[in-house]
């Protein structure tokens, strides 16, 4: 007799059934069991208002979380950019999958670089983030941008291009490549520019604390550098108390070599890398004050060390002003 399925609960957009079917099939092979898909809607896919006036990306992960807790799903899978960082008891990170691209990018019209952008350009993006990277940006090196608040789903938001709307948007490499879009990237944002969300690029694979056998399996998908890395980048996030929409980026990553090194291998060229240094970055979002900052330590071992990281470089962050540029902090 064939095992029950197990049943991953997901958002409905193309790129949460992308990433949710990847994590399926790889569930599939560890535990030998069929996975199958279960659509969950969303306050945050069906509300029109920006992200920041409905509480953050974090309205996409409750439902979800509700969901598991009431047995109607046996794991979730998440953008481990939109969780918040205070983590419920009765639910467990059970896998974080090794990190995809973690950078920005850009997809513009005439298929212009970020530089090559004409005066007066108007750049589409929902984050106050990437806003107020860009803005610190174009303001450090003579460009003439404007940034627009826009939302909606990878098919949307390029559309706004298409149409002729918008010069260019902002989107993060990792959605793409996961939904056979890289080749429309105009332009890689370099982490250097633009800092990204804690935790972009990454998956969180969440159930509930109370079933050790799953968590068991779900260990295995588990990438201990990149956990340790977007463990870093959201205590960093949470000591410096703001939530998921607020303009704070994080990178946890290893110093710089080359650029394959972006990606955050920890194996690259056969070497095994033994320092971590991470980056935050703080601004408000017309670009005008911005407080960034990096530290670099031995690569964490544990949870704990890599808390201990991201706390120690939110307090000097804090000590240099970060709290007055993020407006309101979260409660």
């Amino acid at each position: 007799m064939t095992e029950k399925a197990l049943r991953l609960g997901t958002r409905r957009s193309r790129l949460a059934m992308a990433q949710s079917g990847q994590v399926a099939d790889a569930v599939s092979q560890v535990t030998g069991r069929p996975v199958e898909l279960v659509e969950i809607t969303t306050y945050g896919d069906t509300s029109r208002e920006h992200l920041a006036q409905i509480g953050g990306t974090g309205v996409f992960v409750t439902a979800l979380r509700d969901a598991l807790l009431r047995g109607e799903v046996d794991f979730a899978v998440h953008s481990l950019k939109d969780l918040p960082t205070s983590q419920p008891e009765e639910l467990v990170l059970a896998a974080v999958p090794v990190r995809e691209d973690p950078r920005d990018v850009i997809v513009a019209r005439d298929a212009l670089k970020f530089t090559d952008l004409p005066r007066g350009a108007r750049i589409g993006t929902g984050s106050p983030r990437r806003m107020a990277q860009l803005n610190a940006y174009a303001r450090a090196h003579g460009l003439d941008i404007e940034t627009v608040p826009i939302r909606g789903n990878v098919d949307t938001r390029i559309a706004y291009v298409r149409d002729g709307g918008l010069d260019a948007v902002v989107l993060a490499a990792a959605g793409l490549n996961r939904i056979g879009r890289g080749e429309e990237v105009t332009d890689f944002l370099s982490v250097d520019t633009v800092l990204p969300a804690p935790g972009q690029g990454a998956l969180a694979v969440e159930c509930p604390a109370d079933r050790a056998e799953l968590i068991a399996a779900l260990a295995e998908l588990d990438d201990p550098f990149t956990r340790v890395a977007v463990t870093a980048e959201r205590s960093l996030l949470a000591a410096l108390e703001a939530g998921c929409s607020a303009p704070v980026g994080a990178l946890a990553d290893l110093p710089p070599y080359a650029a394959p090194f972006e990606r955050g291998n920890p194996h690259a060229d056969g070497q095994i890398v033994k320092e971590m240094r991470l980056r935050g970055v703080v601004g408000t979002t017309d670009g005008s004050r911005m407080v960034q900052l990096s530290t670099t330590g031995p690569v964490p071992e544990t949870h704990d060390q890599a808390t201990t990281l991201g706390r120690q470089l939110a307090a000097e962050m804090l000590a240099q002003g970060a709290a007055g540029l993020m407006g309101e902090r979260a409660q």
